[in-house]
């Protein structure tokens, strides 16, 4: 019946627009699929490479290690009777700071503010740079002593803080910073491995010592750790241009169509025409020549043939 036709063929048409509506979609899922796991692998491979150059390119930024000083007891007296020293060993490697970097090298030490360390005044601290063979790379001297303060403030400050005192928290003690080394620059001939210090006063009572080794940044190194996240943004969409050139200009090379190898090349046969007209040519030239030589040998010939006439009728006149 046609109304039954006419429903049929409309189910038929849904059915397909159905289909293809689903296909297409399977193939834009897909293709979405395809670019987002390329976006991706893209853009963590720039990340990488960031983080790789930056573990490479940026030095450590400090290097600390304990300091433990050393001395030479009295027999006679209480007491030292050496100058304090240490020997600190920055690595058991072959080096640990990097060429061309420049490091701070800074001595603290924790002093207490006993009557000793009050009435000692000015005293020096020595530091020796050594490589491994125990060559002398550097040597620096600084002053150092206690900071002033008056019988006042010191009582203030006692029953200020007090109850740290009391419980433990704060000692009456004083920090020192002594900056050895201000600009040291690693020599790859001789990069050092060992510190040696010492405090040449024998009177100095110190409670514990510290040596840090700090990187002087600069520049590049200085804005990549100042502003770690301006400088990842930037390095990271720098990579990813240089990945996004890198990968069109090959798809370029390798998309191109190559051009198709010709037929092989036919042997010409208008040269063939041409030299066997020459060689023609030579040969009716030749013949001619022939000719023409043998038509003069005739002329001469005859000539002498008519001239022998000529000669002869005379003779016969005569007689």
């Amino acid at each position: 019946m046609p109304v039954f036709s006419f429903f049929r063929h409309g189910i038929e048409q849904y059915r397909r627009k159905t289909a293809s509506g689903v296909q297409n979609l399977r193939e834009l899922l897909f293709s979405g699929g395809i670019v987002a796991l390329v976006a991706s692998v893209i853009v963590w491979f720039a990340v990488f490479l960031y983080v790789a150059f930056y573990y490479t390119y940026m030095p450590t930024m400090s290097h600390i290690r304990p300091v433990h000083l050393q001395f030479r007891s009295c027999e006679a007296e209480k007491g030292i009777c050496s100058y304090p020293s240490a020997h600190v060993e920055l690595t058991n490697k072959q080096q640990l700071l990097m060429v061309g970097q420049s490091y701070k090298m800074i001595l603290n030490l924790d002093m207490p503010e006993s009557p000793a360390n009050k009435d000692l005044g000015m005293f020096m601290v020595c530091a020796e740079l050594r490589d491994k063979h125990g060559t002398l790379v550097e040597r620096s001297c600084r002053s150092a002593m206690l900071h002033y303060r008056s019988t006042i403030l010191h009582v203030l400050s006692s029953l200020l803080f007090s109850p740290m005192f009391l419980l433990g928290s704060r000692e009456e003690k004083q920090r020192i910073v002594l900056e050895l080394f201000s600009d040291f620059r690693e020599d790859q001939n001789h990069p050092v491995t060992d510190i040696f210090v010492e405090v040449q006063s024998r009177h100095a009572q110190v409670y514990a010592a510290t040596l840090s080794v700090v990187a002087h940044f600069s520049g590049l190194r200085y804005a990549m750790f100042h502003w770690p996240l301006l400088s990842a943004a930037v390095g990271v969409t720098a990579n990813l241009c240089l990945v996004l050139l890198v990968c069109g200009l090959s798809w370029f090379h390798l998309g191109r169509p190559r051009p198709e190898p010709g037929p092989a090349a036919e042997p010409d046969d208008s040269s063939c025409e041409d030299a066997s007209f020459m060689e023609d040519n030579a040969k009716v030239s030749n013949s001619d020549q022939g000719s023409h030589t043998l038509e003069s040998d005739d002329l001469v010939e005859l000539t002498r043939s008519d001239s022998f006439q000529l000669l002869a009728k005379p003779s016969s006149l005569s007689s």
